[in-house]
């Protein structure tokens, strides 16, 4: 596709045919809020960051927007879990524990995956693929983001000692307990710019850890402004100016 057709195609056309092929949950009108945020945030200077990557759907639609806007990169945080750091318990739920450098994560502790989801959704990922790195990394050169997207095993710590970095969108999708998501949003805020958007997926639908950390430290804070649920489990607020 040339540079006119490009222009002239529908986004949301675009959109579903680059995560067509790709494993994952996001829906495509969420990725199309998305995708909007980051263009018409084009005048913030700052780069992107994703925290729970998995495959690379959302972020084969991130990258394909800070392309478009240029001069912004995308960080992608992930545990990328092996099929072998899941582990079935007494319940008969899944949850799952990855050992980096010498440091133990753990995930899912509190809201577990169940069976059905897990043997429906994400085992024939593992049954397909040698691992979720190597799709997320497929996805990335599939869609020619190699020069855009850089990846960090590990959880939102791992930003921390980041320097001379700055965020005008942090997209956050990691572990779903309240202490996970309230750590995300400490991490991600230090670095996201004045006037800068924290978004969430699976926000105001089925997890209770997500809502109540959004409420408490988004919405009450005092910090934000134009927070708003703008799909079925998608929320975002922009950091007040």
């Amino acid at each position: 596709m040339n540079a006119p057709e490009k222009q002239t195609t529908p986004i949301l056309r675009r959109i579903e045919e680059i995560v067509k092929d790709v494993p994952g949950w996001t829906p495509a009108d969420q990725l199309f809020t998305l995708f909007n945020l980051v263009y018409l945030t084009a005048d913030l200077r700052g780069d992107i960051l994703e925290i729970g990557s998995w495959c690379g759907r959302s972020t084969a639609v991130l990258g394909m927007a800070a392309r478009l806007v240029g001069n912004t990169r995308l960080v992608c945080v992930d545990l990328f879990p092996e099929k072998n750091d899941w582990k079935q318990n007494a319940d008969g739920s899944y949850s799952l524990s990855v050992c980096i450098g010498g440091r133990v994560y753990s995930g899912y502790r509190d809201q577990r995956v169940w069976k059905e989801p897990f043997e429906r959704e994400i085992a024939p990922v593992y049954a397909k693929y040698s691992s979720v790195y190597n799709v997320f990394r497929k996805t990335i050169k599939d869609n020619n983001l190699e020069d855009i997207v850089s990846e960090i095993r590990g959880n939102s710590d791992a930003i921390k000692g980041m320097l001379d970095v700055r965020f005008k969108l942090a997209f956050l999708d990691g572990d779903h307990s309240y202490e996970a998501v309230c750590a995300d949003i400490r991490n991600a805020e230090r670095w996201l710019v004045k006037g800068g958007w924290l978004c969430f997926d699976d926000a105001f639908s089925h997890y209770e850890g997500v809502d109540r950390a959004i409420t408490e430290f988004v919405i009450n804070s005092g910090r934000y402004e134009l927070c708003q649920q703008m799909t079925r489990k998608f929320f975002i607020a922009r950091k007040k100016t």
